[in-house]
């Protein structure tokens, strides 16, 4: 896996927006081997120059991530997100049709084994019928949904699409292992479908309001136009 100049959504002397692929962790963690590849490592060996964190994206989720290029500018990023002024969107590809509104049931925080408030948006834009009927489930229907975060907790789409029996298709760990087999089966396609879309917020040395966006992955569209009237 590589970084390339065509993973650069925006550059320039102080920070770097880079569309992240999809099981890419964004730092170094003690678990991983010397040899390991990952985000700031990549991306810095590419512009040759030493990239800093400033917000969490799952490995397994792919598109925007901004990367600062000096510790004070990381600083003043990592800011915004903490005071929730960034504003994300996620585009998903999940089980059901959860049409819109808002989901603000408690998740799970893993770390500290116990429940935090989270608030999630969502809007349906394209709903798909399939003719795939598996246990006590017919025809199940998929949608692609945009979802926006209001709080920034662990795996809390993934969470909360779970709890709410729409679950995110390629989603291991809160998903429908059933759905997600048959989508790998049909399809080719073995990896969640959540994608960081967009990311708005303030430069933090011109004051400018930057909006970043990362395009659809093709998988996404793969598994909503095959799937759509697919059997089994």
């Amino acid at each position: 896996m590589q970084i390339t100049q065509n993973d650069i959504l925006f550059r320039d002397d102080d920070l770097i927006v880079v569309n992240k692929p999809v099981d890419l962790p964004v730092h170094k963690n003690d678990f991983m081997p010397a040899d390991a590849l990952y985000l700031t490592k990549l991306v810095g060996q590419l512009i040759d120059h030493p990239v800093f964190p400033v917000h969490r994206l799952d490995s397994k989720t792919s598109g925007v991530i901004v990367l600062a290029l000096s510790r004070d500018v990381a600083a003043a990023l990592s800011k915004q997100f903490e005071q929730r002024h960034v504003k994300k969107t996620y585009l998903m590809v999940c089980k059901g049709v959860p049409g819109e509104g808002v989901f603000d049931k408690p998740v799970l925080i893993k770390k500290k084994k116990k429940r935090q408030a989270a608030e999630t948006s969502y809007q349906t834009i394209r709903e798909v019928e399939t003719l795939i009927s598996y246990k006590d489930q017919e025809n199940v229907s998929i949608s692609l949904v945009k979802a926006t975060p209001k709080t920034g907790r662990w795996h809390q789409l993934r969470q909360h699409f779970a709890m709410n029996r729409t679950d995110i298709l390629g989603d291991t760990q809160h998903g429908d292992w059933t759905l997600n087999k048959i989508m790998t089966e049909l399809c080719g396609v073995k990896r969640l479908l959540l994608h960081a879309s967009s990311l708005s917020f303030t430069h933090p040395a011109t004051g400018e309001e930057l909006r970043i966006e990362a395009p659809m992955p093709e998988d996404f569209s793969i598994v909503l136009d095959q799937l759509a009237g697919a059997k089994i």
